[in-house]
C-alpha cells in the first residue's frame, strides 16, 4: 500500500441521509505531520473519527499498516487520540492520568514509573507528578492529554484541534512544541484545524477540505504558492481573484490588460480565475505601474501595512512594507511569478 501507515480508499459517510464524505481516497506516510484543514463542517473531524474507530463509514475501506481496520474497536488500533477538551481525569494526579493507559494494560510499576516520568521529562513537566489537574494551566492540561496519548507509544498519534481552548501567545508556542516532538519521537501526527496558519506552520502534507470533498492535497509551500482552485486560495491565506482570459500560453487578460504569467495548457480564449496574493502586488509611483489606483484605506500591521487600492474597478487588498496614504494615486507592478491562473470555479 504504497508505504501508508494509513490508507482510506473511497470512504463515503452519511448523517441523516446527508453526505459528510463523499468518496474520499487519501494516504498517510510513517512519520508524517499530516493536517486536515476546512471550515466548521467540511468532514476534517468525521475523517479523523473514522482513522480513529469512532465511526464506521458506510462505504470504503480503512487500512492500517497495509490491514482492513473497518471492523477493529479503537482501543485494538495502535492509534490514540488527543481531542479539544482533554476529558482529564479530576480525581486523579498528573502522574495517574499519565499512567492511566498503562495500568489498564496491567503494566508493573517500575515500568510504569519509568515511562512517566520520561514523558514529564519531555513535556517539562518533571516536578508536577503529584499535581492535581485543576492546579495546572491550560497549556499544561494541554501537554498532560497528549502525554497520556503518547505513553502508550502509538504508531499514530490523532489530534482534534488539540490547541482551540489556548490564547494565541501559547497556542503559537505549542504549535513549535508539538512539531518539535512529533519529529523528536518519530510518530506519525495526524492533526485537524481550521487554523490555516496553523496548519502551514506544522504540516509536512495539508489535506484541504470542503463539503465533504479533498480540495488539494500538497505541502504548505505547494497549496499556498499553487492552490488548484479558488476555494483554496481564498481559505490558504488571503487572495485576491479575478475574472480572466486565456489570450494564449503564458498570456493572460484581466482588468483589460494583458499580463505574461507561468500557465499554459488552457484554451485560448478560456475563462479562468486569476489569482494574486497581497503580499505579490508591489507599490510604484503613480504612472510607473502597469495597473493604477487610489488608495481607500490603510491598516498598519506590525510588519505590514494592510491597504485597500482601487483599480480598474477592482478592490486589490495590498500587504506592502511600504505606505501610501489615503487618496493617493499608486502604480501597482505585477511578475508573470505573481499570477496564479487555475479553471473557473463555480
Amino acid at each position: 500500500m504504497n508505504n501508508a501507515i494509513i490508507q482510506l480508499n473511497n470512504i463515503t459517510k452519511k448523517f441523516d441521509g446527508e453526505i459528510v464524505l463523499d468518496d474520499i481516497t487519501l494516504s498517510v506516510k510513517e512519520n508524517e505531520f499530516v493536517t486536515f484543514l476546512g471550515p466548521s463542517g467540511c468532514g476534517k473531524t468525521t475523517t479523523l473519527r473514522i482513522i480513529g474507530g469512532f465511526e464506521t463509514p458506510d462505504e470504503g475501506e480503512v487500512y492500517f499498516d497495509g490491514k482492513l481496520i473497518n471492523d477493529v474497536p479503537p482501543f485494538k488500533r495502535q492509534l490514540n487520540t488527543v481531542f479539544q477538551k482533554y476529558a482529564l481525569f479530576p480525581h486523579l494526579n498528573v502522574f495517574e492520568n499519565i499512567a492511566f493507559g498503562l495500568r489498564i494494560k496491567k503494566m508493573d510499576e517500575k515500568t510504569i514509573s519509568e515511562k512517566v516520568e520520561k514523558m514529564l521529562e519531555l513535556f517539562n513537566l518533571k516536578n508536577y507528578g503529584k499535581r492535581r489537574i485543576d492546579q495546572l494551566s491550560g497549556g499544561q492540561q494541554q501537554r498532560i492529554a497528549i502525554a497520556r496519548a503518547l505513553v502508550n507509544e502509538p504508531k499514530v498519534l490523532l489530534l482534534d484541534e488539540p490547541l482551540g481552548a489556548l490564547d494565541l501567545k501559547l497556542r503559537k508556542e505549542m504549535q513549535h512544541e508539538l512539531k518539535a516532538m512529533q519529529k523528536q519521537l518519530g510518530i506519525t501526527f495526524i492533526y485537524v484545524t481550521h487554523d490555516q496558519e496553523e496548519a502551514l506552520t506544522m504540516s509536512d502534507t495539508i489535506i484541504v477540505m470542503n463539503e465533504g470533498i479533498i480540495q488539494q492535497m500538497g505541502t504548505p509551500i505547494d497549496i499556498y504558492n499553487e492552490p488548484e482552485n479558488a476555494f483554496v486560495a481564498d481559505f490558504i491565506g488571503e487572495s485576491n481573484i479575478l475574472d480572466g482570459i486565456m489570450i494564449d500560453d503564458y498570456l493572460v487578460e484581466f482588468l483589460g490588460k494583458r499580463f505574461e504569467c507561468l500557465d499554459s495548457g488552457f484554451g485560448r480564449g478560456e475563462e479562468v480565475d486569476v489569482v494574486i496574493r497581497p503580499e505579490d502586488l508591489d507599490l510604484t509611483p503613480a504612472g510607473e505601474g502597469k495597473l493604477e489606483g487610489i488608495v481607500k484605506s490603510v491598516t498598519f500591521k506590525g510588519v505590514h501595512y494592510e491597504m485597500d487600492i482601487v483599480a480598474n474597478n477592482f478592490e486589490f487588498l495590498v500587504h506592502s512594507t511600504d505606505m501610501a496614504p489615503v487618496g493617493t494615486t499608486v502604480g501597482l507592478t505585477l511578475t508573470p511569478d505573481d499570477i496564479h491562473i487555475m479553471e473557473k470555479g463555480e
